[in-house]
């Protein structure tokens, strides 16, 4: 009889240990009631001279309690989640026909004026805005003169540029004689909204993708 009763001690022993293993797979309720029935048989089945002691019988139920809080808590995160991803993608919608700036050095296009920005590290004594064609070669410069650090836009008369293709730009920035760290940043109209795994993305009209994080303005 005593063997009996140990066999199956070992049996139920081995059941809650597997149980608890699988329990962050499962319904939390169908863990708890797993475990219940598990742990109800265990004491049906104990040695009546060697009793489950309570610290045991504590300490399992302890385990439960934090699996199915875990469980609980893991669902209303992703409940969260779920609920942000909705809002970032109905406050997305709205920037859809709108410019943003982003990084990059193209000059945006609308009719005969060209547009971009900088962002200066410091101030600046002396700032000039270099439009490049598509040979590479500067068609053109824009004088913004002192600036203080921080986002100016400039803008180029785009009518004199007679050569295809696109044009691009680049900042010489000095304060004095030394140079001035700057930012090349490009104005895009924004054609749709998406998403990936890292979050809202944009699509620009010039075909390119960037996530919502990367954007420094809204124009």
């Amino acid at each position: 009889m005593a063997t009996a009763v140990t066999n199956s001690l070992s049996s139920v022993s081995t059941a809650t240990s597997t149980g608890s293993a699988n329990a962050n797979s499962m319904d939390p309720t169908e863990s708890q009631d797993r475990f219940l029935k598990l742990l109800v048989a265990q004491l049906n089945n104990q040695d009546p001279m060697n009793p489950m002691d309570n610290a045991q019988m504590t300490t399992q139920l302890a385990q439960i309690n934090t699996v199915s809080g875990i469980q609980e808590l893991n669902k209303t995160v992703q409940g969260l989640v779920s609920q942000f991803s909705q809002m970032q993608m109905l406050q997305g919608s709205s920037l859809v026909g709108h410019h943003v700036l982003t990084s990059g050095n193209t000059i945006s296009k609308d009719g005969t004026t060209g547009t971009g920005a900088i962002d200066l590290s410091a101030d600046a004594s002396s700032v000039s805005v270099q439009v490049v064609n598509a040979s590479g070669a500067v068609v053109d410069t824009v004088n913004l003169g002192a600036q203080t650090a921080g986002r100016h836009s400039f803008e180029t008369d785009l009518s004199k540029y007679t050569s295809a293709g696109e044009l691009t730009f680049k900042v010489v920035a000095l304060n004095g004689t030394k140079a001035v760290d700057a930012s090349t940043l490009m104005a895009t109209k924004v054609t749709a909204i998406g998403s990936d795994a890292g979050g809202l993305t944009l699509n620009l009209s010039n075909g390119k993708t960037v996530g919502y994080s990367s954007v420094k303005a809204v124009l």
